[in-house]
């Protein structure tokens, strides 16, 4: 009787000890989250062109917010925008946007609001656009200027290499090295934009959804 008492005592303990104990994962690829300057961090989930311009607005809005209601600067918050699936192509330079424009807006169906064609530069880095965009008028410079980091999809930016390798009859591994060359500041290529998210999380990142 004993021995079975024994026994249960150290089996619940050994599962509180396991619940108790357990931490996170730590991966050197995900380091750079932990040295994005800031007390209070953020993370917000994109993953369509309107709900990047969202994304920015928010982001916009919780520098705005800290530093009028707390008297916090910039430095004082960390914020990561994830761009991925849908989103992933505002990520990557107005070189990018001139020469592949046509072809990686169109998987997103998106146009450019003002001329209503296919974009030939990244909009969200433009001025002049206000409530045309989600984003109403928040820049991706001006976040970058604030010190707000990008985490780039890999998945979609081979996706979308292999879009452009089609239309154009390139090849596709090329592509990918020209996109990841040109990224906008700031941004990180990570292996999925959803594992970014995850482990922004795991490292103390609040999280919103941009769309």
């Amino acid at each position: 009787m004993l021995g079975a008492t024994l026994a249960a005592g150290e089996s619940a303990e050994a599962q509180s000890a396991g619940t108790g104990s357990w931490q996170p994962g730590r991966h050197a690829q995900d380091d750079w989250l932990d040295q994005v300057p800031g007390r209070h961090r953020f993370v917000f989930d994109t993953t369509s062109p309107a709900g990047f311009g969202a994304a920015l607005l928010y982001a916009n809005n919780f520098f705005l917010a800290n530093q009028a209601g707390y008297g916090l600067g910039n430095a004082e918050a960390a914020v990561v925008i994830v761009a991925r699936h849908n989103s992933t192509q505002f990520a990557y330079t107005d070189a990018i946007w001139a020469k592949y424009g046509t072809a990686i807006a169109r998987g997103a169906d998106f146009d450019d609001p003002k001329t209503k064609q296919r974009p030939v530069i990244n909009v969200y880095n433009a001025p002049g656009y206000g409530a045309l965009l989600p984003s109403l008028g928040t820049t991706l410079d001006a976040l970058i200027k604030r010190g707000v980091h990008f985490a780039v999809c890999q998945m979609a930016t081979r996706r979308i290499a292999g879009v452009i390798a089609e239309a154009t009859g390139g090849a596709a591994d090329a592509v990918y090295t020209e996109l990841a060359a040109n990224l906008i500041p700031n941004s990180h290529m990570v292996p999925a934009g959803i594992v970014a998210l995850n482990r922004a999380q795991e490292r103390g990142y609040t999280f919103a959804q941009g769309g």
